[in-house]
């Protein structure tokens, strides 16, 4: 006795178009291949979709997309191409209900990561989505990246040096008889850096979309340009050389959540293998019990909105 199909058989109690139909939160192990390295393991929490076009249909046929999504965990790996073939795939399997497909991932991507001076490597871990769309037969890849980073705040700096000023003039005041190697004890004492600045982890959420010009994912493109535009990714495995020159950095790269932002903007304005762009900033203040955000796009018509 054939087994009832409910999706195929049934007419919908409520006719209507829907834009998206599928799954969410399916987690599997997935292949992924990017830049120029070899592919990593990664555990993927994905979504899959399919829109409904045919308004009088019960439902879609789940399991086709799940299968298919399968196939790549056992089989494949996730590339440019894989995913391109991935969405054809849904629409195919659906080609009387469908044709707009979207697909999902969202995983912890590893990097081995040199630290400052000592050049000793530790793991870093970075957020990463990629995001494929096929609708009427036009492909559309997204890339997101989270990266942390130190932000240490202008105003905090300004405020801390006039601190270290006055405690100058009031342990040395109109002497002009000063010894350099007391001004230079003086300094490497609690008693002379009296004020620091006030410094905070941050993050910044980058989202692109990747132009015909990629042919792989540019996972670490991404994150080695947003890291070298901000100067103070956090760090890894540290030696006090390390530490040290990561204070250094800090102190000469001060910065409000605009600076960022702008910074990030700028740079991204000059790639050529990104379509669009969305950043947004988020400083987790130490001095405020809120954070301080900046969010910025491209800005090209039809483009990301804030």
């Amino acid at each position: 006795m054939a087994m009832p199909d409910i999706a195929n058989s049934a007419q919908a109690q409520t006719k209507g178009k829907l834009n998206r139909v599928g799954m969410s939160n399916i987690k599997l192990p997935l292949m992924v291949k990017t830049d120029d390295q070899p592919s990593q393991q990664v555990t993927a929490s994905c979504e899959l979709f399919v829109n409904l076009s045919d308004a009088s249909a019960k439902g879609i046929h789940m399991s086709r997309l799940y299968l298919q999504l399968d196939k790549l965990s056992t089989e494949s790996e996730l590339t440019l191409t894989t995913l391109s073939h991935l969405l054809k795939g849904f629409i195919d399997s659906h080609h009387e209900l469908s044709e707009q497909a979207v697909a999902k991932f969202k995983f912890d991507y590893q990097l081995r990561r040199k630290s400052l001076i000592s050049q000793k490597r530790g793991w870093k871990i970075y957020p990463v989505i990629i995001i494929g769309s096929l609708i009427n037969g036009k492909l559309e890849i997204e890339l997101q990246v989270n990266v942390t980073y130190s932000s240490t705040c202008p105003c905090s700096a300004a405020l801390a040096r006039q601190l270290i000023q006055q405690e100058f003039h009031k342990k040395y005041g109109e002497n002009t008889n000063i010894e350099s190697k007391d001004v230079f004890d003086w300094l490497g004492s609690t008693q002379g850096i009296i004020a620091t600045p006030h410094s905070q982890r941050s993050i910044v959420e980058v989202k692109v979309k990747l132009s015909t010009t990629n042919d792989v994912f540019p996972v670490i493109a991404l994150i080695d340009l947003i890291e070298k535009t901000l100067k103070t990714p956090v760090q890894a495995a540290v030696k006090r050389e390390d530490e040290q020159e990561f204070a250094r950095l800090n102190g000469q790269n001060l910065m409000f959540c605009e600076d960022a932002a702008r910074q990030l903007q700028d740079v991204l304005n000059q790639q050529d293998n990104f379509d669009d762009f969305w950043l947004r900033v988020n400083h987790y203040e130490s001095l405020h019990a809120h954070d301080a955000v900046a969010i910025t796009t491209k800005g090209g018509v039809n483009g990301y909105c804030v």
